[in-house]
């Protein structure tokens, strides 16, 4: 399902996304397997790819099964987005995503 979306989104444009939620908090797509390969694909066409607060691809792999929030698209639309989450003044999301880059295991 994802490589179809993920297809659609390269050839028309638009936005990707399958954030964290309340349940998921660390998202639900595997960063190895899911998230870092199809990030490397659209921002290999003009794209790009975030968890929200940084680029997916700048994430260290801690584990095998790690899990990563993922913004995909066009370049603009995921800046827009991006916009959204840096107004975001939530300091448990912004924690959560610096630990992240910081290869801290969740």
């Amino acid at each position: 399902s994802m490589v179809g979306d993920v297809h659609r989104t390269l050839l028309y444009g638009g936005v990707f996304a399958y954030p964290a939620d309340q349940k998921n908090k660390n998202g639900k797509l595997r960063l190895l397997y899911e998230g870092a390969p199809m990030s490397f694909l659209v921002e290999q066409a003009g794209g790009k790819s975030i968890t929200g607060h940084s680029r997916v691809m700048d994430i260290p792999p801690v584990e095998v099964h790690q899990r990563v929030p993922v913004i995909l698209g066009s370049a603009d639309d995921v800046d827009e987005c991006f916009g959204y989450f840096d107004r975001c003044k939530d300091p448990v999301l912004r924690e959560r995503c610096e630990n992240r880059l910081k290869g801290v295991k969740q």
